[in-house]
């Protein structure tokens, strides 16, 4: 696919920029530039095109408003020492990308195809990559179905997208956050699109995180949809439990059994954890494994992850059987200490032994 770059004929000022990079927030503000690329059926997939950010439009009866064929990725951008840019594990959101364009019957992009258009979307805006550790430009790649009718079938055009957005951390890392174990409510069952990254799972999940803040909580824990027992994620993240304390404790996730989504910050942890000296472990745990646990002081951290916190501690659980607080409620200091590696590992201040920053032409 060949990138065409058209560059805004009217982007926001060095020094209004440099203001909104200053205190991004999350999804706040969005860079000048965007990428679009079009597929039809009959001809495929046309250039890519880098142009000034602005709305799109489509027919009232594009498929995507009626069926909801759409998929996104998340993925960021992060400062170096020396200046330059980098992208973390790029080819890893390409192929789930991918995976996910199956599972919803949308044209499958090639994967460097996919690597390339954000990576020129990166080098356009550059200027709007924060600085500071633990900020980045917050990438969000999606592909909706484009074709106008009302016929109950896959869609023969479809319309693949890019934008960005400058981002502070999505939570505050120095405070765990509550959550709510809904028992009333599932994300995905087997079978269902919880290995795909759809806006389906994200706007079904609403009503739960609404029941959360209700319930005084900042998220909300999915459990299996069958027994209403086995944990499964943390809103739109992975969790991970800490079994024991020091350099022996295991660092255990749910494993992926078709529901879950497969993180790539989730994988990155696994591998991390190791290189730390930690045992990793994938498996089931149940919410009455996770109170005894708690209780009995063998799970001694908790934590969630994903591409927008990286690393979310989680402090208190609530569940209409009870709560119960792991430790004392803090950030724990393995959790830190994971953070804190992959954080360097993305700024580059530690080595990146594993091939995951992809460095932006500028």
């Amino acid at each position: 696919m060949k990138i065409n770059v058209k560059p805004s004929s009217n982007p926001v000022s060095p020094a209004d920029r440099e203001k909104m990079v200053a205190e991004p927030g999350f999804g706040k503000y969005f860079t000048d530039h965007m990428v679009t690329a079009e597929w039809n059926q009959s001809s495929g997939w046309s250039d890519v095109n880098v142009h000034a950010y602005g709305p799109i439009s489509l027919d009232p009866a594009a498929m995507v408003f009626h069926y909801g064929q759409e998929i996104f990725e998340g993925m960021k951008a992060y400062s170096q020492p020396d200046g330059s840019i980098a992208l973390f594990r790029p080819a890893a959101n390409g192929l789930r990308f991918a995976k996910s364009a199956a599972r919803i019957t949308l044209p499958e992009l090639p994967v460097d195809d996919f690597v390339n258009a954000v990576e020129a979307l990166v080098k356009i805006d550059a200027g709007w990559v924060p600085r500071k550790i633990g900020e980045s430009l917050y990438i969000r790649p999606f592909m909706i179905a484009t074709e106008v009718g009302l016929g109950v079938r896959p869609s023969n055009k479809a319309l693949f997208a890019v934008i960005a957005t400058p981002a502070a951390a999505y939570f505050n890392s120095a405070k765990a956050v509550t959550v709510w174990i809904s028992t009333e409510y599932v994300r995905a069952a087997l079978g269902g699109t919880g290995e795909a990254k759809c806006g389906g799972n994200y706007a079904a999940s609403l009503l739960a995180q609404q029941q959360a803040a209700q319930q005084g909580c900042d998220q909300v824990v999915w459990l299996d949809a069958k027994e209403r027992r086995w944990v499964e994620e943390m809103g739109g993240m992975n969790l991970y439990f800490v079994k024991g304390r020091g350099k022996d404790a295991t660092i255990f996730t749910p494993k992926l059994t078709g529901t879950l989504l497969p993180g790539i910050t989730r994988d990155s942890i696994l591998t991390v954890a190791q290189d730390l000296g930690y045992k990793v472990e994938e498996g089931m745990i149940s919410t009455d494994e996770w109170r005894d646990g708690v209780a009995s002081g063998e799970i001694s951290e908790i934590f969630a992850c994903g591409t927008a916190a990286v690393i979310a501690p989680v402090g208190t659980a609530k569940s209409a059987h009870g709560t119960w607080v792991t430790g004392d409620g803090n950030p724990g200091p393995i959790t830190m200490e994971i953070r804190n590696h992959l954080l360097g590992v993305q700024h580059g201040t530690i080595a990146d032994k594993h091939g995951w920053m992809k460095k932006v032409s500028l």
